[in-house]
């Protein structure tokens, strides 16, 4: 039989991963909403604004969603609309790059 402080000193330990692993789980999507940020931002650098309207609005709405989730608490719907907002963003930049009238 285990002895009462090598009982305690178990749960301790299980406690302790436990909650390390909780908080692993429950970091705020920094990454994510900042990749989104700089997507956004070189989709509008290359006129998405003008030539790929719906997908520049739609990463834009994403980016916001995210940000109203990340201050609720919500991280993990906040890092996949984060993560939606800059795939949009992307696919804005490129749509605007092939778009006739860049100059790109």
């Amino acid at each position: 039989m285990w002895s009462r402080h090598l009982r305690r000193a178990a749960f301790i330990a299980l406690y302790l991963l436990l909650a390390a692993l909780a908080g692993c789980a429950a970091t705020a999507p920094v990454q994510e909403m900042s990749d989104a940020r700089q997507a956004l931002q070189a989709a509008e650098q290359v006129g998405a604004r003008d030539q790929a309207l719906p997908s520049y609005l739609s990463a834009r709405r994403l980016l916001e969603s995210a940000e109203a989730l990340l201050n609720e608490g919500n991280y993990r719907s906040a890092r996949e609309k984060a993560d939606l907002a800059r795939l949009h963003a992307v696919e804005a930049r490129e749509q605007a790059l092939g778009s006739p009238g860049t100059g790109r």
